[in-house]
């Protein structure tokens, strides 16, 4: 897709902390990527696999960067010297922007920037800068919102062309590198570009200064006056309304394909019910939170053997994801797991949450404590194959299946197979179990993707096996065909580390922990958060580093100019802190959450228009100061920021983060009154303000048997709107010093004790789980 107005165009141990700013689709295809030899497009004729010079960004640390650094391309990373020479040499910059596990990243590679040609053209006419969006969001930010601004929408890899002084005039996302009868092609956009900046360059001029001027006005959110937050039954009600208006009650989730896990939408059903527990609304909230969670723990989406979750299905059943695995989703799909079994007591959702976090420890860790940032969907089908094909690493042929799981089940009927009970619970079919509309490319012919077909009650039935058999056997099979699936070729590993990724983690094992009751999934997160002090925080500043990188070395190196925190790093990490606190109860992670958020006020708070900016106010390469509108596959920083402001407010009694979680709730009040399913997790902060939060205060000694009983009542019961606070009796520890009352709250007959307090008045004292319960669901 192109935008823009031209006339003429158409339609490992170590960590290395990442050098800065100075230094700089849902179809399938067959791709290689590059590396150290790359392998040249095909153009007139076939070209040979040559060793090419590497460019600047073998420099680089991103993964992404690097894949790029032996292309037949003069690219630049993001930084002065790139800008200058646009300057100096009056040429246009083409901007890329994409990430390592990005498949059409790939595609757009190995078509357009592996070709000599191309090459050429983007040589002589362009200064050529690459950006990975991970490391850079802000970038990536300021220029997506040109492209969806001026397109019918968005996506990866983006083209950007600006004007030296960094203004965007063209954009688009992947293009073929010839022309197609649907799509303009790259190379025709270039020259086209090309010519029209030595022909009408100063019409080029005028129309992007009108475009960024228009992209100022549209793209400010703010507060009039002394606007108030939105009425919070209004918003909420709409919300409901509006996920209701698309849920699929077949198969869960709320679109009919692709269909992406949702846990922001997830979260505030759950919100949504708590509230409504005994409404027909609030029925219908929890029933469609655990059937869409169900349906996918059951889909393809889930890996069933190697476990976690792909990053979207392709289809509206779950069944053939894109099998890319994203850090993001599985820190946020742990905690709603966990939630679904807190609410339901159901243990399928322990399970899918335990499994999820067997994944990041065995896969996404690092030897330091901190998590990896993706895993890709392509790999080499066979140590042999030429070319990577998605999903080859997950992907089986009844065949295999056949071959690994021979063994015979005396007590079953008809002398089955382990195989034979695997593939009819897994839906496994001798012809591949992938239609051919879910496959256009053919990758998958023949192979199945695993899907949980029938109930485990069902195959039990059908094979005359009792239930504890039946899941001692699918776990045994599920092992063998894990060890056999670990030889195959692995997929690209990005082993960047983001510090608002860890945190989403963070959360993911320290919430999981605390409500399964998993002490190892708590000093997990303890590690993580560790490490995240260690290596991605300046004590001397207070301020947040955004990535590292793992490397062969057991070292940790720092490079001189690192890239500071955005607002994302600072409020996942903070949230994370204050979960790890309510997990561990070590005032510790309390502590440095607080002096987050002191100092995450401090660098993106917009005094005027109030709510956070995404980025720094430093960094004159961004053109636009941005404040992200969108729940998405990551809740958006100042959604997570309103309720951290409410939670950080009742650990310190500071009465005006409460008035400024009030203040970014007005700032975005239209969104949220007009479209609230866009800001799902705003609207679940919205509940919390008006609602107030409960400070559940359990006075005794942690060491005591009692005090761990109420401790872990609070923990297994879920109560959205809360704060955990452990009365040790410590007078000079943190939460004594910040919260006077505290002094007041005294053990009844020595046992220990629970007080719910809110509003600055507390409850009678109550030393049984049953009155604890009453209290924390009232």
């Amino acid at each position: 897709m192109l935008v823009g107005s031209i006339r003429g165009l158409r339609g490992a141990p170590a960590l290395l902390c990442r050098a800065g700013p100075n230094r700089a689709s849902l179809s399938r295809r067959t791709l290689r990527k590059g590396g150290p030899l790359t392998m040249a497009s095909k153009g007139q004729g076939n070209k040979a696999i040559v060793a090419r010079k590497a460019n600047r960004l073998i420099h680089e640390k991103s993964p992404y960067l690097l894949q790029h650094a032996h292309n037949p391309v003069d690219w630049y990373p993001w930084g002065q010297e790139a800008f200058d020479k646009a300057q100096k040499e009056n040429k246009p910059i083409f901007l890329s922007v994409g990430y390592s596990t990005c498949h059409w990243c790939h595609v757009m590679e190995q078509e357009s920037f592996e070709h000599e040609e191309i090459g050429r053209i983007l040589d002589d006419n362009f200064v050529c800068i690459k950006v990975d969006r991970e490391e850079r969001p802000d970038i990536d930010k300021v220029y997506m919102t040109f492209v969806q601004a001026t397109s019918s929408g968005g996506g990866w890899p983006m083209s950007i062309w600006l004007t030296p002084d960094l203004q965007p005039f063209v954009g688009g996302t992947y293009f073929p590198r010839e022309d197609t009868v649907y799509k303009v092609g790259f190379r025709t956009i270039l020259l086209r570009i090309a010519n029209q900046w030595i022909r009408n360059k100063s019409a080029l001029l005028e129309s992007s200064e009108r475009i960024l001027m228009v992209l100022r006005s549209t793209s400010r959110i703010r507060a009039r006056g002394n606007e108030t937050p939105p009425s919070c039954q209004e918003v909420m009600s709409k919300c409901f309304q509006q996920l209701e208006g698309l849920f699929d009650e077949e198969y869960g989730g709320f679109s009919e394909g692709p269909k992406f896990p949702t846990p922001v939408k997830l979260r505030f059903l759950f919100a949504f019910w708590a509230l409504k527990r005994a409404s027909p609304e609030g029925v219908q909230a929890l029933q469609m939170a655990m059937h869409t969670l169900r349906m996918m723990g059951f889909g393809g989406i889930h890996d069933h053997v190697a476990q976690g979750f792909h990053r979207y299905s392709t289809d509206q059943t779950w069944h053939v994801p894109h099998f890319e695995k994203m850090l993001y989703d599985q820190g946020q799909l742990a905690v709603v797991y966990a939630e679904a079994f807190q609410i339901s007591g159901d243990e399928f959702f322990a399970e899918v949450a335990r499994d999820i976090l067997s994944y990041v420890s065995r896969d996404l860790s690092d030897k330091s404590g901190g998590f990896y940032t993706a895993e890709d969907a392509d790999s080499y089908p066979t140590t042999q194959s030429k070319q990577k094909t998605e999903g080859a690493f997950c992907v089986w042929t009844s065949e295999e299946i056949q071959q690994l799981l021979p063994e015979s089940i005396p007590e079953a009927l008809e002398k089955t197979t382990m195989a034979e009970i695997f593939m009819y619970h897994y839906g496994v079919r001798e012809d591949g179990n992938v239609a051919h509309m879910q496959d256009p490319h053919g990758e998958l012919t023949g192979k199945n993707v695993l899907i949980m077909r029938y109930s485990l009650e069902l195959t039990a039935a059908r094979f005359g096996l009792d239930m504890s058999h039946l899941k001692s056997i699918l776990s045994k099979c599920r092992a063998q065909l894990y060890e056999s699936r670990i030889q195959r070729p692995r997929p690209h590993l990005d082993t960047k580390m983001l510090a608002s990724w860890n945190g989403l983690m963070i959360s993911g094992f320290a919430r999981s922990g605390a409500i399964l009751g998993e002490k190892e999934y708590i000093q997990r997160a303890e590690q993580a958060a560790t490490f995240l002090k260690n290596h991605m925080f300046i004590a001397d500043s207070g301020k947040l580093l955004r990535s590292c990188y793992g490397g062969k070395e057991h070292s940790v190196e720092q490079n001189i100019a690192p890239i500071p925190g955005f607002l994302e790093d600072y409020v996942f990490i903070i949230q994370a802190l204050l979960d790890l606190y309510e997990a561990s109860l070590d005032q510790m992670w309390l502590e440095w959450a607080i002096q987050l958020q002191e100092k995450q006020n401090e660098l993106f708070w917009d005094q005027e228009g109030f709510a956070y900016f995404s980025s720094e106010a430093s960094d004159t390469s961004v053109i636009l100061r941005l404040k992200d509108d969108h729940d998405g596959a990551e809740p958006s920083a100042n959604s997570v920021a309103a309720f951290n402001l409410l939670r950080t407010a009742h650990y310190t009694g500071r009465l005006d983060w409460i008035k400024k979680c009030g203040q970014i709730l007005a700032a975005f009040s239209e969104k949220l009154q007009k479209l609230p399913i866009s800001l799902a997790e705003m609207a679940r902060a919205l509940i919390a303000y008006h609602q107030t939060l409960k400070q559940v205060i359990i006075c005794g000694d942690p060491k005591e048997e009692n005090t761990g009983k109420l401790l872990r009542t609070v923990q297994s019961t879920y109560s959205p709107h809360k704060v955990v606070i452990l009365a040790d009796g410590s007078q000079r520890g943190f939460l004594y010093k910040n919260l006077s009352f505290l002094s007041s709250l005294k053990r009844q007959e020595s046992k220990a004790t629970a007080y719910v307090c809110e509003k600055f008045a507390c409850t009678r004292p109550v030393e049984s789980i049953k009155d604890l319960q009453k209290l924390l669901q009232s």
